[in-house]
């Protein structure tokens, strides 16, 4: 049975930091691409960050990128988001996801429809 359960969510001031997790079961973590997604209230789910299921490449939502930095340790079965310098508009639940990558150490996509399975969320609330 697969299972993403993200964790690391919390409220931190404008400036502070958080650094999420989402452990992963059910599925060969080694085999999969994964990615964070954000969800505000009233707003579309939108893209984060990719990493590759090596780790090799990363991919990231041009409004975050040098703030967020994705990672993962597949001996853990684990991926991170570390989200540095943090604003209110990054309030919002995160959400990780998975998708098969069984022929490429470089895939790291960007639509919601690509991936297969999703987390529950966790909420980080920023506050001025």
């Amino acid at each position: 049975q697969v299972s993403l359960v993200a964790s690391g969510g919390g409220l931190v001031q404008a400036g502070g930091s958080l650094r999420l997790s989402c452990a992963a079961s059910g599925f060969t973590f080694s085999n999969y691409a994964m990615g964070w997604f954000r969800q505000a209230p009233g707003k579309e789910r939108e893209f984060v960050a990719a990493i590759s299921r090596d780790g090799s490449s990363t991919y990231y939502s041009d409004s975050l990128k040098g703030r967020f930095t994705v990672s993962r340790v597949n001996a853990k079965n684990t991926v991170y988001l570390q989200m540095n310098s943090l604003k209110p508009e990054d309030t919002a639940v995160y959400f990780c996801a998975a998708v098969t990558s069984l022929w490429s150490n470089s895939y790291t996509p960007r639509g919601k429809s690509e991936y297969d399975y999703w987390g529950q969320g966790t909420q980080v609330t920023v506050s001025l």
